[in-house]
């Protein structure tokens, strides 16, 4: 598959994919004698990856690194499962974080129900009273 293909396929611009192994977020896609990238199933996935591990809030610079350790091999297995280890651990502590914070929003929007419930019943008290006096 070309990168125009691959592009859509993931509705990414080509010049994100070029980035993406550039920096390392995916290993070298190989070439074809035009020197056009070729990309095969093993490519695919690797971008469906770092587009999953983005799109959860991980950041470029362990995605970098588990992508250079991958390309090591099996020697860098327990490295690559700590980099991810360690990932999950900050996106529990995010989450934690973002659970607290509705729960201070859902406070605030109780308030305001309460407020506004309090507004509606006073105007249709009100509005009662004035239509009694007409």
């Amino acid at each position: 598959m070309n990168i125009a293909q691959v592009a859509r396929q993931f509705d990414l611009t080509t010049a994100t994919l070029r980035y993406y192994e550039r920096v390392g977020l995916i290993p070298p896609v190989n070439r074809r004698e035009s020197g056009i990238r070729d990309y095969g199933e093993d490519d695919i996935k690797w971008i469906e990856f770092i587009i999953c591990m983005r799109n959860a809030g991980l950041k470029i610079e362990a995605l970098i690194e588990y992508t250079t350790l991958f390309i090591e091999g099996d020697s860098a297995l327990e490295a690559r499962r700590n980099i991810l280890i360690d990932e999950r651990e900050r996106l529990i502590e995010k989450r934690l974080e973002i659970d607290e914070t509705i729960k201070r929003l859902d406070g605030k929007i109780e308030d305001y129900d309460g407020k506004l419930l309090e507004k509606e019943t006073e105007l249709k008290s009100k509005a009662k009273t004035e239509n009694k006096h007409k």
